[in-house]
């Protein structure tokens, strides 16, 4: 299950189709009745989960649970805005100047035209329990994922290889089948998923192996992250070792198998066709081919990574599980690891993460949103 969901779901408790041309099918509109406003949290900055951050042309822009959306225009000092219209938690936000957008549970999309300081709600898919209708898996699913490429055109994507366009700024939001693309997969390729399946768990080991956390190809993965590259191409990473590539600006998507069996939560793109995917146990993958041929980078952990942003010449930032920082100044430098510590001297989840023009960091995940500067403790 995508890290963002499981966090959102559950790590505040726990701790936590057919062959042919890819099909496009129009999605109702957001409903008469909304959701629930979100709610104004004193603590919100410090002690909310803040699971996404990006960088719009007036302010930073970050999202959490229950609908709250918190703002900066120092990126130091923060703030909750208000009358936000959803209460569901928001996984994901994305900028393209001061045009903002945000995902989330029960299919949520809202929109922000001055920089995240209000917004409307532009798709919610809650689940229908009531009528006799036929059930529909992608209904109701998170959604976690949004990267809009101008003031009109993007895509979000979900569990259960929810995959939706916009051509009108989110006014409309349609779905985009990858179907065809998800053929099952050949025995060469799946004895590749299992191919580092070594380690074994036993009854007293509440740790998962890499063979408990592998399954087989599933005909609808859930979608955890998108990218374009340089070269213009479209890069999907999800569960189960599963990627999508499109070359011709979503309208077709190609499947493509991880080397590692696990999922992926994250993916990072730079010019070309040049790919860093991260997400379970550590595992760390780059591809200059858009996919075609994979180079393990080692990471030193077992810690899962949801974050993740460039960083200089080729280089990342990589946040995740117990306030780890990996970091590669750029593609030729060595991989740093630090671990964040926020105020009150705790190491919590890392879900996000924004890199700043003097290379300082702000973070976010279960405790909030901080500044962190690399080298510093």
């Amino acid at each position: 299950m995508q890290i963002k969901r499981v966090i959102a779901q559950g790590l505040a408790a726990v701790l936590a189709a057919v062959a042919g041309p890819a099909s496009l099918h129009a999605q109702e509109p957001a409903p008469a009745n909304p959701a629930p406003m979100s709610e104004m949290m004193p603590l919100a900055t410090t002690r909310s989960l803040i699971l996404d951050i990006t960088e719009a042309a007036s302010r930073a822009v970050a999202v959490g649970e229950r609908g709250e959306v918190l703002v900066s225009e120092s990126r130091t000092e923060w703030r909750q805005v208000p009358d936000v219209p959803t209460r569901s938690t928001l996984t994901a936000v994305s900028a393209v100047g001061d045009a903002v957008w945000a995902v989330g549970h029960d299919g949520t999309i809202i929109a922000s035209r001055d920089g995240g300081l209000t917004w409307t709600l532009q798709r919610r898919d809650v689940l229908d329990t009531t009528s006799d209708a036929p059930f529909d898996p992608r209904q109701g699913v998170p959604l976690l994922d949004i990267l809009m490429l101008s003031p009109t055109h993007g895509f979000a994507i979900g569990a259960y290889s929810q995959l939706l366009r916009t051509d009108d700024g989110g006014d409309t939001w349609t779905f985009v089948s990858t179907k065809p693309a998800a053929a099952a997969l050949d025995a060469a390729e799946a004895d590749a998923a299992d191919a580092d399946q070594d380690n074994v768990g036993d009854e007293d080991n509440w740790t998962f192996s890499d063979e408990d956390l592998a399954m087989d190809a599933i005909a609808e993965p859930h979608f955890n992250a998108i990218a374009r590259t340089g070269s213009g191409a479209l890069f999907i990473v999800g569960e189960r070792g599963t990627a999508f590539r499109s070359r011709d600006d979503g309208k077709s998507w190609e499947r493509l198998l991880l080397p590692y069996g696990g999922s992926m939560f994250g993916v990072i793109a730079y010019g070309g066709d040049h790919v860093v995917a991260f997400g379970m146990r550590g595992n760390v993958y780059e591809s200059r081919d858009l996919g075609d041929t994979w180079e393990a980078i080692d990471t030193e952990t077992e810690l899962s990574l949801m974050g993740g942003a460039a960083y200089g010449d080729a280089g990342f930032v990589l946040v995740g599980a117990n306030g780890i920082v990996l970091l590669r100044a750029d593609g030729d430098a060595s991989l740093q690891t630090q671990i964040y510590t926020n105020a009150a001297q705790e190491t919590p989840v890392l879900a996000g993460v924004l890199v700043r023009p003097n290379r300082s960091l702000v973070v976010t995940g279960e405790k909030g949103v901080d500044a962190f500067t690399p080298g510093r403790k």
